[in-house]
């Protein structure tokens, strides 16, 4: 499954550089929060996933391989390539999104 929150804090990055321009302040503030959302997704919160196994030696691994299958289900965070496509599915709709809504208000609605 893509990172929902990856897609989350990308399609807001593009919707506030499509609305605000890719050279403002609060365009690079929603970049560096979206590349540390990611960051989370596919590297701390992965690595911690990957620890959380049950070791051999633990007094409950018999009994739980028996009732379990041996598959213990302690998935946490996300690959590189389901954080890419959380990316991409952001970007996508927020682009979308904003072509729909600039699109359906009228020019002197949203300008100053």
């Amino acid at each position: 499954m893509p990172s929902s929150h990856t897609a989350l804090v990308v399609g807001l990055a593009t919707a506030v550089g499509i609305h605000d321009g890719f050279d403002s302040s609060i365009f690079a503030i929603c970049i560096v929060v979206a590349a540390v959302v990611s960051y989370d997704a596919s590297g701390v919160r992965l690595h911690s996933g990957r620890q959380a196994t049950l070791p051999v030696d633990h007094p409950v691994y018999d009994s739980w391989h028996e009732v379990h299958d041996g598959r213990l289900r302690e998935m946490l965070g996300h690959t590189p390539e389901e954080v890419l496509a959380g990316g991409l599915l952001g970007l996508i709709v927020s682009g979308i999104l904003q072509g729909l809504v600039l699109k359906s208000v009228p020019a002197s609605v949203g300008d100053p």
